[in-house]
């Protein structure tokens, strides 16, 4: 299997890497760090895949994005799985406070996020097979007080996903919507830890079992299904005032 992960070095995306390498796969990982990326291929490679490829990416520079997409097709010999697993969680309050701020904000989840996916999925539909999963966010069901920016890129994205499934349905492509709640990370080290935040290992592993089954939407864990359902279900009348 060829597959080429997009923030290739991020803990949820590293963790899904290893169950591909586990089944001798062929890998193409790109991030911004050169020496990370170096450092997650050569785990990789131990692990069994059978062979890692890497390629430095700044996913905010959209001119970038062809050249390394094309150039990580052509070291595959084709592509089977794309995923794309990158972003970036804001400060709610800058955003609120310094316009730059929520406008880099939403460039890098989405803006960017959507001219990586439409070239990509010119691609699969091209070659009329494949899978394409996004990692977004359970905050994009719902805006909420405490990350309506990034809550607003993700559920933009959500959107986007949705019209790009019907699109690619004849061509047998699968678009994947990831849909993860809190987990526990580098992003959200800063975060008080509670019940409700999972493993990157736990979420790595849905992630790998949902492009294997090309599910439309999965949330991970599965407990936010019903949670998210609930919250988006609220009259804003009401839902408004709890500050969530």
């Amino acid at each position: 299997m060829r597959v080429l992960i997009v923030g290739g070095t991020s803990a949820i995306a590293s963790e899904t890497a290893k169950r591909f390498a586990r089944e001798g796969a062929h890998l193409f990982l790109t991030g911004r760090n050169t020496e990370r990326l170096a450092a997650v291929a050569d785990d990789l490679r131990v692990r069994g895949a059978a062979r890692v490829d890497t390629a430095v990416l700044d996913v905010a520079d959209i001119a970038s994005h062809r050249r390394v997409i094309e150039s990580a097709v052509a070291t595959l010999g084709g592509l089977d799985v794309a995923l794309v697993a990158h972003g970036s969680l804001p400060d709610q309050r800058r955003c609120q406070e310094v316009v730059n701020e929520a406008l880099e904000a939403l460039h890098l989840n989405f803006t960017a996020t959507i001219a990586l996916l439409t070239l990509l999925a010119n691609k699969l539909e091209s070659q009329r097979s494949g899978c394409l999963a996004v990692i977004t966010s359970v905050a994009g069901d719902r805006g909420r007080a405490s990350n309506y920016v990034y809550g607003a890129a993700k559920g933009g994205v959500q959107i986007f996903l949705q019209g790009l499934r019907a699109r690619l349905l004849r061509a047998n492509v699968a678009v994947v919507t990831i849909k993860p709640g809190f987990v526990d990370t580098p992003m959200t080290a800063g975060f008080k830890k509670n019940a409700l935040f999972a493993d990157a290992g736990r979420v790595g592993r849905g992630i790998h079992r949902a492009i294997k089954r090309r599910s439309d939407v999965v949330y991970l864990p599965w407990f936010w299904r019903p949670i998210m359902t609930v919250l988006a279900s609220l009259p804003e009348r009401g839902s408004k005032r709890l500050q969530l």
